[in-house]
């Protein structure tokens, strides 16, 4: 998606106030880098997703940024390199343009999976003047560890090396660098024709150590050959919204942490649901809860190697120790503590605190988790073939204790932090759990107990059918017994629970629509909801009507939803309805495996709808 400096005017970089949709992001499959349109780096990670920060100047303005930009105003368009996650942005001055190319370093490999597993943890930023004269600045300011450390900059003949923190970086690259209070700046005056590179190295430990620096160029074209070889060996997906759903796949593959198969939220913490308010997460780990989604999501655009690590990751991941439940996320190595505290010293996005690192999420009960799970694995059914004994053994679990839990409440799909519930969502996907247990048995081994999964799934479904629709809302509730709407229960049709074309199942996606609804594709999670507007929610509602053959009315508002996305193309959390500006942790894989999943739900019906004409 490219957007001209015509449609967008230069933004300032204002540090924790730069807008969410002003940033892009850079990723090497095991950590993640932000870059602003103004060429500021307020953002990264290394070498893990959730390692502590090098750059943090998106949380607060001291936290940290390295920036390349024209000292003189300028305007921007941008873009990403077709088949890759390398960025080119074009700064327009009156006395010339210049190209500034950004990418996170990668080895290729043969195999398109592992795309990542040579990381070197190097940022790497190239640039060249392609006409006219160019005078640019640039500021390396490393603040280590959510910028509790200023550490010393000494030059060395290698380049800058920072000295202090629990992490050592070296920036190689020519450029007349002052050194002054932890920070760097130079100044530079590039022609047509002419180049200037840099590459950031990242190594853990205060002694850590580079002893042959990356040359910027080849590493540039490295990275760029990486991605596309793992784009070329994927079947492009070709229906509508191709563009939004190749580039929302590549995305996932950024935000999937190569040595494990994990895919993580996003790679951000506490940017926030609402501006100026407290619900700012960390969502840089991997939730079960999204598994299905992701795992269809993974399929639609034809990544079966990818969706398939995932499940394994899970079942590794998933086993279980004295706990009833399975844990609901985890560390993308598959750790289990991550526990949640403050830091008090960050302002937060515009102000947004606390900034939190950790998430309690892990210690909370959410019995969807299990059919999430089990009906990524039902997706996966043919490439899955003969299960890995320990695979089998996990799955075998979870059907069998949601054969044992579903009558009981709990927090349900958006991690409620006050009572459980009896959630219509979650007992859903508890008959889906069981329900597609039932289906695999035959993969699941000599030890599946399929006769009583599917007792306990008739049981589910009746449950639901009686308790869940609300004679008050002519719709079915979120949560049973109850009589306000909820989002999540757009899942019913998406799960095949019921078809979008049952009578109940209509109207109730019309009063979504209605109630929760902005009339500009925007949906609310629920009724009363005080904070944006969920992208998912809104992808949810456009699937829907596709599996109920609206296909006007479910293009109209992936078209509305597709708005929002920055100019290239990415998705946080929420919209904010007033505002109309994205919040909320950036970029969000849910957000994009909604989109993915919409778009094919669109297509599907659109090739009913022409088979129908032909016949």
């Amino acid at each position: 998606m490219n957007t001209t400096s015509d449609d967008i005017p230069a933004v300032p970089d204002l540090g924790a106030g730069t807008p969410i949709a002003d940033y892009a992001l850079l990723g090497d499959c095991q950590g993640a880098a932000l870059v602003s349109r103004g060429g500021s780096v307020d953002w990264w990670c290394a070498p893990r997703f959730d390692s502590r920060s090098v750059f943090a100047r998106i949380l607060d303005p001291g936290a940290g940024h390295w920036s390349i930009r024209p000292i003189a105003e300028f305007e921007v368009e941008r873009a990403y390199l077709e088949g890759t996650m390398v960025l080119r942005t074009t700064f327009h001055t009156a006395g010339g343009t210049v190209e500034l190319t950004d990418a996170l370093a990668l080895a290729p490999r043969e195999r398109g999976h592992q795309i990542g597993l040579s990381a070197p943890h190097v940022l790497v930023r190239s640039l060249e003047v392609v006409s006219g004269e160019v005078d640019l600045a640039v500021d390396f300011v490393p603040r280590l560890e959510y910028g509790l450390v200023v550490p010393a900059v000494e030059r060395t003949e290698n380049g800058l090396v920072t000295v202090g923190g629990p992490d050592t970086l070296l920036l190689a690259g020519e450029a007349p660098f002052e050194i002054e209070g932890g920070a760097a700046r130079a100044e530079l005056t590039l022609r047509e024709g002419e180049r200037a590179a840099f590459a950031l190295h990242h190594r853990e430990g205060m002694y850590g150590r580079v002893e042959r620096p990356l040359d910027p160029a080849r590493a540039l074209s490295a990275t760029i050959a990486g991605w596309r070889s793992w784009y070329e060996l994927h079947t492009p997906y070709e229906g509508v919204y191709a563009e939004h759903v190749l580039r929302s796949a590549l995305l996932l593959q950024a935000l999937t942490y190569a040595p494990t198969g994990a895919v993580i939220a996003a790679p951000t913490t506490s940017l926030p649901e609402v501006v100026g308010g407290s619900s700012n997460w960390d969502y840089r780990y991997a939730w079960l809860r999204d598994a299905s989604l992701t795992l269809k999501a993974l399929w639609v655009a034809a990544c079966p190697d990818e969706a398939s690590r995932f499940l394994a990751w899970m079942a590794r991941a998933g086993v279980r120790g004295s706990s009833e439940h399975v844990q609901i996320m985890f560390g993308v190595g598959g750790e289990r503590d991550l526990a949640e505290r403050e830091l008090p010293h960050l302002a937060g996005y515009r102000g947004s605190a606390p900034v939190r690192i950790g998430n309690e999420a892990f210690k909370q009960k959410q019995l969807d988790v299990y059919g999430e799970v089990l009906d990524g694995a039902w997706v996966l059914r043919e490439q899955l073939g003969e299960l890995e004994p320990l695979t089998a053994q996990f799955l075998r679990g979870l059907a069998d204790t949601v054969a044992d839990t579903w009558r009981e409440p709990d927090v349900g799909i958006w991690e409620s932090r006050d009572e459980e519930r009896h959630y219509t969502s979650s007992k859903v996907y508890c008959w889906a759990a069981l329900d597609r247990a039932v289906k695999l048995a035959p993969q699941l081994g000599p030890e599946a107990r399929a006769a009583r999964w599917a007792a306990q799934r008739d049981e589910v479904r009746a449950a639901i059918l009686e308790q869940a629709w609300s004679e008050e809302l002519g719709a079915y509730a979120g949560a049973l017994g109850s009589d306000r709407l909820d989002a999540s229960v757009l899942l019913m049709p998406i799960i095949e629970f019921l078809p979008a074309t049952d009578g109940r199942m209509r109207r109730t996606i019309d009063a979504i629509e209605r109630e929760l609804g902005d009339g500009r594709g925007l949906v609310r999670r629920w009724q009363g909801a005080e904070d944006g507007s969920f992208l998912i929610c809104s992808f949810w509602l456009a699937q829907a009507l596709a599996l109920a053959g609206e296909v006007e009315r479910a293009r109209a508002v992936f078209d509305d939803v597709l708005s929002y996305a920055n100019d290239v193309g990415l998705l946080s959390e929420e919209v904010d309805p007033e505002r109309g500006e994205l919040v909320g942790n950036f970029p969000q894989t849910f957000s994009h495996v909604g989109l993915i999943n919409a778009a094919w739900a669109i297509e599907q019906a659109e090739q009913a709808r022409r088979a129908e004409a032909e016949a």
